[in-house]
């Protein structure tokens, strides 16, 4: 269901940071059907992992406008496999989630008693409850 306000309008950091299979797409580089300003030229035939892809930010009423991805260089998504929270960044700027707005939603959700992940590239970096973070191992 759409929430008001809540449209990806010039936001297509998906369409970046995330790995596209079905495109072969690595996590990185823009996809290439992205189009500038936002939006898709292949829209109406995208793969359904993109049609099925909704980031946390666009289904959680509690995440501000300042939280949309392009405005902070995070994508919160929740993992299916593992069932963590996690926020992606961009390889270019991998600290994004220290963002102290993001950060702070981070630690936040990692109090609430998930296991919270940031990710850029191959890196990856947990996040305590404490407000403590290190690299996974």
């Amino acid at each position: 269901m759409e929430i008001p306000g809540k449209a990806c309008g010039a936001c297509s950091l998906c369409c970046k940071i995330l790995e596209i299979e079905e495109l072969q797409k690595p996590a990185g580089p823009a996809c290439e059907n992205c189009v500038a300003g936002g939006g898709c030229a292949i829209y109406e035939m995208r793969p359904d992992v993109c049609r099925d892809f909704e980031c946390l930010w666009k289904s959680d009423r509690s995440l501000s406008s300042q939280m949309r991805p392009d405005r902070v260089g995070t994508l919160l998504m929740e993992d299916e496999d593992t069932e963590e929270y996690r926020a992606v960044c961009d390889p270019e700027t991998p600290f994004a989630w220290r963002t102290p707005i993001v950060f702070k939603h981070l630690v936040s959700v990692a109090k609430s008693g998930r296991v919270v992940v940031a990710k850029a590239g191959l890196k990856s970096w947990r996040i305590h409850p404490s407000g403590e973070w290190g690299p996974c191992v």
